[in-house]
C-alpha cells in the first residue's frame, strides 16, 4: 500500500483506530463521552437507560467511522476490497498489520535479510559472519516476515489468501527459505543457495515499496509485446547465425567455427561489443562478405531493436492511461463503500452526509488535519449554490482531490498582509515583522527583481570563467581563486540576500514549495559550507564544483529546457522506483552469479582461448605483457571483474550493463568453467537489463510527450483555476455545524479571527503532481466514465452496491457483527 501524498511517509489510517482516539468522538448529540461518565466516586456504574442508549450509539458510530476511514485508505493505495475485515475479531490482526510500527519493523527486517548478502560466504573476509551469526539473524528477520503472513490468514483466512498471488509467492519463498535458514543452523555451513536471490521479495511487498510494485505491474503488462518483439529478434537472430556458419564456417574463422559460435557472436553482435573484430576475417577473404554484417547490423540493431522500443513506448502510454481510469474508478468505488457506511441509518433514497459524521470520519482517516482544514475541505465538497449543507453521493467521491488542498487565508480586501504571530510576541515586533514582510513582498513583486537576479547569475558565471582562465598551475591557489575570492564572496552574499528577501516574502512553506528556490538554496547553502571546509582543510579543492551549480537557472529562460526540468520532476518519483528496481534485478543475479563463479579464480585464466590476453598477469610485476601481440598492462585487469562476494559481482553486472566488451567476462568464466552452458546467466542478464532500461526509456519518452500535449492543450491561467480553488466561510453556517462550540472555543479551533457574523476567504493551493495534471488532461474522459456509470445505476446495475457487496463477501459491515 502507498501513502497519500497528504500524509507523512509512513503513516496510513489504520493507526488511528485506537482507544484513545475514539474516546474523544462526539456522539450525535454532540457531547464527547468520558470514561469517568456513570460511575460515581465508589466505581459503581450508575448509568440511566438514556445514557447507555448514547454510550451504546457512539461505540457504533466509531466502528462506522472506523470501517470507513479503512475503505479510504484502501481505495487510496489501490488495494482490492477482499482483504478488508470482515468482523471484529478479525479487526486487531488487521490493524497490526497495517500499522507504521509495524510497517517499519517489516521494511527493517527485509532490508537485513538483503544485507545478509554481505557477510555470508562468499564475501569480504573483513565483514564474513560465523555461520551461527548470519543463520540466526537470517531465522530471526523471517520470523519477522513470517507474523505478517499469519496475521493476514487471521482475517482473511486460507482461501482468500491462497488466491492472492503475490502472497502466495511470499509464502512459499518465505517457507523454503525458513527451512534453508534452518539447515544452514544445523550443518553449521552454507550451501548451495540459489534462493536467496529471491530476498528482494519480502522488500518488494513492504507497504513504503508501493510505487516499486506499481512500476513491476507495468513492467508485466508490457511483457507480452516485449516477447513478441524478442521472439522475432531471435528467429532473425538464428536466421543470421545458420547462413553464417556455413559462410564462413569452412575456414579458420574462429568466430563461425561451429553453429554454437555463430549464435553467439552474431548476439554479441547485438550490443555492437565485439564490431568490427568480427567481421574482419571474413572481410579479408572477401570484401563482399561485409554484406552480410551490414545487413545485420541495419535490420537487427537499426530497425528491429528500435522497433521493440517505439512498441514498449506504445504499450506505456496506454498502459498509463488505463493505470488512470482504474485508480480513479477504484478511489469512486471506495468513497461509495464509505459513504454507505456513514449514511447507513438513513433512508436509501435519502442518503446525506452531515458535518458531525463527516468530521468522525476525518478524526480517523486524517487525524493531522486540524478542524480549519475539515471545515473547509468539508465546504469544498458541497456543490455551488447547494441549498442544503449536506454532502451527497457525488460530491462525496471528490474527496481524495480536495484532501489535496493546502489552505491559507485569502489578502485582506483592504489590501493588508494576513501576518500570524505567537500570542506571545510584544506589539512592537509584530508592527517591525509586518513591516519587514510587506518591504520583502514589494520587492520580490518589482518588474526587475527577476532581472537582476539573472544578471547576478550570469555575472557569477563570467567572473568564475575568468578566474579560471588565469588561474595558477598550483591546485590549491587555483583552488582558492576560484572558491574563495572577493567576487566568490560577493555572489555569495547576494544570493544569500536573494533568498533571506524571498523567505520574507513567501514565507517558508511556500518559499520551499517551488523547486528552483530549493534548488537555489541548497547551492547557495553549499557554497557557504564549502567556504567553511576550504579554510578548515585547503586540500578540498572539490568545492569548487559547487559555485557553477547555481548558473542551471540561466536555463529556466529557454522554453525547451524548462520542459526537460518540468518532465524530470515529474519522472523523479517513477525513476526512483525504477532505480529500485535495477538493484533489486542486480542483487538477484549478483547473488546468482557468487552461487555459480565465486569459486574460480581469474588470474592468468583461460590460456588458449581468443580472451586469455585480458587476464594474463605476473605474480612478480602485477601485470605482464604478451611479446607476440604487445598487449600492455591495461587490458591485464580483467581478473578483477569476478564474483567472489557482493560488492564485485555488482561492479562486474554493471560493466555488462554497459555492454562495451560484455563477451570478454563471458567468454572468460566460460573458459575457467570449461562449460557452454555459463553463457546463458550472462545472455539471460543482458535480455532482462534491456528489457528493463527500453521500459525506462519509453516511461521518459511519454512523461515528456504528456507534458508536451499538456502546456499544449492548457493555458497557464486554465493550470491557475486547476491548481487553486477558493472557499468562503460563512461564521453563521460554521456554528451550525459546530453547534456544540462556543464562539471562542470555535476561533481558537479554527486559529482565524471571524469579523462578527461574517465571512472569511480561503485559497486551497493544489500539488502540481503527475495525479493531478492527469485530471486535467483526462477531463474529458473522467467525465464520460462517470456517465457510463451513472447509465449502469440507472439501468438497475450499481456498481457501487454490487462492488459493496462483493467485497464484504455476502457479510455485513463491522458495526452490526458480533
Amino acid at each position: 500500500m502507498a501513502t497519500s501524498g497528504r500524509q507523512n511517509q509512513g503513516a496510513d489510517g489504520y493507526s488511528r483506530f485506537t482507544n484513545e482516539n475514539v474516546q474523544r468522538l462526539p456522539n450525535e448529540e454532540g457531547r464527547v463521552p468520558s470514561t469517568l461518565d456513570g460511575l460515581e466516586s465508589n466505581g459503581v456504574e450508575m448509568l440511566t437507560p438514556h445514557e447507555l442508549r448514547a454510550s451504546s450509539d457512539a461505540s457504533e458510530w466509531r466502528m462506522i467511522y472506523h470501517e470507513a476511514a479503512i475503505y479510504l485508505e484502501e481505495g487510496n493505495n489501490n488495494e482490492k476490497f477482499d482483504s478488508h475485515p470482515k468482523d471484529r475479531h478479525s479487526l486487531p490482526a488487521y490493524l497490526i498489520v497495517h500499522s507504521p510500527w509495524y510497517y517499519g519493523l517489516d521494511l527493517s527486517a527485509s532490508l537485513v535479510l538483503l544485507a545478509l548478502g554481505f557477510v555470508e560466504p562468499p564475501a569480504i573476509p573483513l565483514f564474513q559472519l560465523p555461520v551461527g551469526v548470519h543463520g540466526s539473524i537470517e531465522l530471526i528477520a523471517l520470523t519477522i516476515v513470517g507474523v505478517e503472513l499469519l496475521m493476514k490468514i487471521r482475517w482473511l483466512g486460507w482461501r482468500v489468501l491462497l488466491n492472492h498471488k503475490r502472497t502466495l509467492i511470499k509464502g512459499t519463498t518465505l517457507a523454503i527459505m525458513v527451512v534453508e535458514a534452518i539447515v544452514v543452523l544445523i550443518r553449521q555451513s552454507s550451501h548451495f543457495r540459489v534462493t536467496r536471490s529471491l530476498r528482494p521479495i519480502f522488500l518488494i511487498d513492504n507497504f513504503h515499496l508501493g510505487g516499486v510494485r506499481r512500476f513491476i505491474r507495468q513492467m508485466l503488462q508490457s511483457m507480452p509485446p516485449v516477447c513478441d518483439m524478442l521472439g522475432l529478434v531471435l528467429f532473425c537472430l538464428m536466421l543470421y547465425a545458420l547462413l553464417g556458419f556455413y559462410l564462413f564456417g569452412s575456414g579458420a574463422d574462429p568466430y563461425f567455427r561451429t553453429l554454437l559460435d555463430s549464435f553467439v557472436s552474431l548476439f554479441v553482435l547485438l550490443t555492437t561489443a565485439n564490431y568490427p573484430d568480427v567481421m574482419m576475417p571474413s572481410y579479408a577473404k572477401s570484401k563482399w562478405f561485409c554484406l552480410f554484417f551490414i545487413s545485420y547490423i541495419c535490420l537487427m540493431v537499426f530497425f528491429l531493436m528500435n522497433l521493440l522500443l517505439a512498441v514498449v513506448y506504445d504499450t506505456f502510454t496506454s498502459i498509463e492511461r488505463n493505470k488512470f481510469k482504474k485508480l480513479w474508478l477504484h478511489k469512486r468505488l471506495a468513497c461509495g463503500h464509505a459513504f454507505r457506511l456513514l449514511t447507513s441509518k438513513h433512508p436509501s433514497h435519502n442518503r446525506l452526509l452531515p458535518f458531525m459524521h463527516f468530521r468522525g470520519l476525518m478524526h480517523f482517516y486524517a487525524p493531522k488535519k486540524s478542524m480549519k482544514d475539515i471545515l473547509l475541505t468539508y465546504k469544498a465538497l458541497l456543490s455551488e449554490g447547494s441549498d442544503y449543507n449536506y454532502l451527497t453521493l457525488k460530491e462525496f467521491c471528490h474527496l481524495y482531490e480536495c484532501l489535496q488542498l493546502t489552505w491559507e487565508q485569502a489578502p485582506r480586501e483592504d489590501g493588508e498582509e494576513n501576518f500570524h504571530f505567537h500570542p506571545n510576541d510584544r506589539p512592537l515586533f509584530r508592527r517591525f515583522s509586518a513591516f519587514l514582510c510587506g518591504a520583502a513582498k514589494k520587492v520580490v513583486g518589482w518588474q526587475y527583481f527577476e532581472t537582476i537576479v539573472y544578471i547576478l547569475v550570469a555575472g557569477n558565471g563570467i567572473a568564475m570563467l575568468t578566474r579560471i582562465a588565469l588561474s595558477s598551475g598550483d591546485l590549491q591557489l587555483s583552488a582558492l581563486e576560484v572558491c574563495a575570492s572577493w567576487d566568490t564572496l560577493f555572489f555569495i552574499g547576494m544570493f544569500s540576500v536573494e533568498a533571506i528577501i524571498r523567505v520574507m516574502a513567501l514565507g517558508v512553506s511556500k518559499y520551499f514549495a517551488s523547486g528552483w528556490n530549493v534548488w537555489d538554496f541548497s547551492v547557495t547553502l553549499g557554497c557557504l559550507l564549502g567556504l567553511m571546509a576550504r579554510a578548515v582543510d585547503p586540500s578540498l579543492t572539490a568545492v569548487v564544483v559547487l559555485r557553477p551549480l547555481r548558473m542551471l537557472r540561466l536555463f529556466r529562460l529557454k522554453k525547451r529546457y524548462r520542459d526537460v526540468f518540468g518532465t524530470l520532476l515529474l519522472l523523479l518519483p517513477h525513476m526512483g522506483s525504477a532505480a529500485l528496481v535495477l538493484v533489486i534485478l542486480y542483487y538477484s543475479f549478483a547473488v546468482v552469479g557468487m552461487e555459480l563463479f565465486s569459486g574460480y579464480k581469474m588470474k592468468n585464466c583461460c590460456k588458449n582461448s581468443t580472451v586469455a590476453d585480458y587476464y594474463r598477469t605476473d605474480d612478480g610485476s602485477g601485470i605482464g605483457v604478451n611479446a607476440s601481440t604487445g598487449v600492455g598492462p591495461a587490458l591485464g585487469y580483467y581478473h578483477l571483474n569476478n564474483f567472489g562476494d557482493l560488492t564485485s559481482s555488482a561492479v562486474t553486472l554493471f560493466e555488462l550493463t554497459v555492454v562495451n566488451n560484455w563477451f570478454v567476462i563471458m567468454e572468460g568464466y566460460v573458459a575457467a568453467s570449461e562449460s557452454q552452458w555459463s553463457r546463458i546467466y550472462f545472455m539471460i542478464f543482458y535480455l532482462a537489463t534491456m528489457i528493463v532500461l527500453t521500459i525506462i526509456v519509453a516511461s521518459i519518452l511519454e512523461a515528456f510527450r504528456f507534458r508536451i500535449e499538456y502546456k499544449r492543450e492548457t493555458s497557464k491561467t486554465d493550470e491557475e483555476k486547476m491548481l487553486r480553488q477558493t472557499v468562503m466561510l460563512d461564521w453563521d453556517e460554521v456554528q451550525q455545524w459546530m453547534c456544540n462550540f462556543t464562539a471562542s472555543q470555535l476561533q481558537q479551533a479554527l486559529h482565524v479571527e471571524f469579523p462578527i457574523e461574517g465571512k472569511v476567504t480561503f485559497v486551497g493551493l493544489r500539488p502540481r503532481t503527475r495525479e493531478v495534471l492527469q485530471a486535467r488532461m483526462y477531463k474529458a474522459e473522467m467525465e464520460k466514465w462517470e456517465h457510463e456509470e451513472l447509465e449502469g445505476q440507472s439501468e438497475g446495475h450499481d456498481p457501487l452496491g454490487d462492488e459493496y457487496q462483493s467485497g464484504h463477501d455476502d457479510s455485513p459491515p463491522l458495526y452490526v457483527s458480533s
